[in-house]
């Protein structure tokens, strides 16, 4: 089996069949074993260690008025343990705990223990949704928190229109022609940085017609012969990365829709040359670009990404 992505992997027994046991969900608020994953400003909590750690709270650290199924997120079980997660809304980050910050997951999530960046990125991913469906999209009444906080209920008797986490499929592909990689780059990234062609599955499409149109769009370039590699969660706010290859047909490139501000294609030494400022280690579009790089030569672009040369992701 392939190395599994970041954020990504069976680290939590999700406990979905307990999320309708109002019983079960009041013992794990009891539970002294039980942990909870504050949430604030879209950020999470980390103990300022060498290496950074994640940071969880007992539940006696939570204002008890919080302590209760509106405001507590059940996340799963993480061997005896419960976690929860909820959200801190305050303009400023609030003083938890000495030694500790409140810090943006993408920044950190390549050097925590992958099972804390999964954790960390789907309290996120959850707060995130809550923050976003606070209303009723069909009748604009309030919602309430249902299912240990996984479904928000419309609280208009007359409606009672239910809404669940919703992640949004995107597909991510290397095109190559066998010797070449193509990247593009947006006019906002830092100087220099080109990663693999992504974008939004539209309704009524296949991942593969998507590949093929977002290739084509982005860059003129047809392809075929795609392939799945892998996917992974992207908690910024709500993705699912649906990870690909492909093969290029045509080799010209023209910016059809201007998304880009450039692309061009990129050679095995180019890249080992510092040729390119690479997409972040955490991401698949750099576990894309290394799957193709580490085919064809005997140097690991890990090796060479980790060197003191190499220009680094900020």
């Amino acid at each position: 089996m392939q190395q599994r992505n970041i954020f990504a992997g069976p680290y939590l027994d999700r406990a979905a069949h307990m999320r309708d046991d109002p019983a079960w969900f009041a013992a794990a608020l009891a539970d002294k074993r039980s942990r909870a994953i504050p949430v604030w400003n879209l950020r999470n909590l980390i103990a300022e260690d060498d290496p950074p750690r994640a940071m969880y709270l007992d539940l006696a650290q939570i204002e008890p008025e919080r302590r209760n199924s509106e405001d507590l997120i059940l996340l799963g079980r993480l061997g005896d343990t419960n976690f929860f997660t909820f959200d801190i809304e305050s303009i400023d980050p609030p003083s938890l705990l000495p030694g500790t910050r409140f810090e943006d997951l993408r920044l950190l999530a390549s050097i925590l223990p992958i099972d804390e960046a999964g954790l960390l990125g789907y309290a996120r991913a959850l707060i995130s949704w809550r923050r976003r469906h606070r209303f009723c999209g069909i009748c604009g009444v309030g919602t309430q928190s249902a299912r240990s906080g996984h479904v928000l209920v419309c609280s208009n008797p007359a409606c009672r229109h239910e809404q669940f986490p919703r992640i949004d499929p995107a597909i991510i592909v290397l095109v190559s022609d066998g010797e070449r990689a193509l990247l593009g780059r947006q006019a906002s990234w830092p100087i220099g940085r080109y990663s693999t062609i992504a974008g939004f599955v539209e309704p009524g499409e296949s991942l593969e017609d998507a590949v093929t149109r977002e290739v084509y769009e982005e860059t003129g370039i047809n392809v075929d012969r795609i392939e799945y590699h892998s996917s992974q969660p992207w908690p910024f706010p709500a993705s699912l990365m649906l990870g690909f290859t492909a093969h290029a047909m045509t080799t010209e490139v023209h910016l059809n829709d201007q998304e880009l501000e450039d692309a061009r294609w990129f050679t095995r030494s180019d890249l080992a040359s510092n040729g390119a400022l690479l997409p972040l280690r955490q991401s698949i579009s750099f576990r894309l670009i290394e799957h193709w790089f580490d085919a064809g030569g005997t140097v690991r672009l890990r090796d060479i990404h980790r060197s003191a040369s190499w220009p680094q992701s900020r």
